[in-house]
């Protein structure tokens, strides 16, 4: 019988079949080994974050174990970087630089999930009130993913060349802690990244699942705090004062109409009242209401107008209903809280949609419309002027047959599936860096 000579294509054909198996056992035995280390370490890991949470900006505890777990996993390690943030960095070769981001604070909430793990912390917060803290946002979920990654990239050294650096951020919640450590020299005495990478576990969404935006993943985030100045005098005799809580009540009904009646119907925008205090009795009409407010936009035009609006209307209202000039409403942004929109690098997202597809499969991605307007500060690590391409993700981290009664975050009754929420996210992760690091 004649020798059977294969052709090029069939040599092409059979060089794909064994690069697709290839790949196939490879992202098998990433999958095993994230389940592995997860019974093994990381559910210990994140039961121990989630019973003991700090506020923002205050996280020493939490800081000091990921700085040890870290140091553990042979990264070279810094701490006290902007505050309580960890700086985490693995040189492996020549390549490009990815930044991999992860949160840490809590709220201060007292937890009412009924988890066996429930936090019952209290920790007296910045302006010397104790609290109750919980991890209501899933940063638990966020850290404990960033230590699975770690030692999955440390192991899978051969697989990548360049530079990773992971880092610890505190203060998210109250959207300072990425410019703490930024102004802290983050780009200049560490590596400066040419991509950031970082996920959010979202408790409206199916485990199992993950959404890579191609364009906006976070609205901005604007305090502003309002002043509203009054003439008091005797519930009785209101004519004879100026009734800030009327004005500070026209406000807030006028604040609406920015949204209605001077934006584009089909532009994110939010005006939010969240707070107000005025008065101290029933018969009298005090001098002064105090409102906070949330801005949320969806682009530096709209945030603009938002913001600009606020003052047109505190004081037009006050105008209208008679407060004198000098007793004018103070309206105050804050330079503390404060935060642009988080824009994904569209190309970038596209590989990292590419590379957790061709991973995961096909029906890990979710396309879910975005449900709300969120804020995020990582946006100060991927600014315009850095040059720093970023992709924002988000990871399920409810059963389906949850979804619909899941709360929301934020709320004292937050919970997550750990194991499935922190597993995805490590795998979704590490899959993501090692496209972004593959060699050439």
């Amino acid at each position: 019988m004649r020798a059977l000579i294969p052709t090029t294509a069939a040599l092409l054909l059979l060089a794909v079949a064994g690069s697709a198996s290839a790949q196939t056992a490879s992202d098998s035995a990433l999958k095993s080994s994230i389940l592995a280390d997860y019974d093994a370490r990381l559910a210990a890991v994140f039961d121990d974050f989630h019973r003991h949470p700090e506020l923002s900006g205050l996280e020493t505890r939490t800081s000091a174990r990921m700085a040890e777990l870290l140091t553990g996993l042979g990264y070279d390690v810094t701490t006290g970087v902007g505050g309580t943030g960890v700086v985490a960095v693995l040189r492996n070769g020549a390549g490009p630089t990815v930044l991999i981001r992860a949160d840490m604070d809590g709220l201060p909430l007292q937890e009412a999930s009924g988890l066996p793990n429930a936090s019952t912390a209290r920790q007296v917060d910045s302006d010397g009130t104790e609290k109750p803290v919980m991890h209501a946002c899933g940063h638990d979920v966020h850290i404990t993913a960033l230590v699975g990654t770690a030692r999955q990239m440390m192991d899978r050294k051969a697989d990548w060349s360049g530079t990773l650096v992971l880092i610890v951020q505190p203060a998210e919640e109250r959207i300072f802690g990425a410019r703490t450590m930024i102004n802290d020299g983050l780009y200049t005495r560490f590596p400066k990244p040419d991509y950031a990478l970082a996920f959010h576990v979202a408790a409206q969404l199916e485990e199992g699942k993950v959404s890579v935006p191609l364009g906006i993943h976070s609205s901005s985030s604007d305090g502003v705090e309002i002043e509203v100045h009054g003439v008091g005098t005797h519930g009785a005799y209101p004519h004879l004062g100026v009734d800030p809580i009327v004005v500070a009540s026209s406000i807030v009904m006028n604040l609406q109409t920015l949204r209605s009646r001077t934006v584009n119907p089909l532009e994110g925008a939010v005006v939010t009242v969240g707070s107000i205090h005025g008065g101290i009795k029933n018969n009298i009409i005090s001098d002064r209401v105090d409102m906070q407010l949330t801005v949320r936009a969806d682009s530096p035009e709209v945030r603009t107008l938002l913001l600009d609006g606020i003052d047109r209307v505190a004081r037009g209202s006050a105008i209208a209903l008679g407060v004198p000039e000098n007793l004018m409403p103070t309206v105050t942004r804050s330079t503390r809280e404060t935060t642009p929109a988080t824009i994904n690098d569209g190309p970038t997202a596209q590989r990292v949609r590419d590379a957790i597809t061709a991973a995961m499969g096909p029906d890990v991605l979710s396309d879910e419309p975005r449900g709300g307007m969120g804020a995020e500060d990582f946006s100060y690590f991927v600014t315009p002027e850095s040059g720093v391409k970023g992709v924002y993700f988000d990871v399920g981290g409810t059963p389906a047959a949850d979804l619909d009664t899941a709360p929301g975050h934020h709320s004292p009754l937050f919970k997550i599936d750990a194991k499935p929420s922190v597993t995805t996210g490590v795998e979704a992760m590490t899959v993501a860096a090692l496209a972004l690091l593959a060699k050439s």
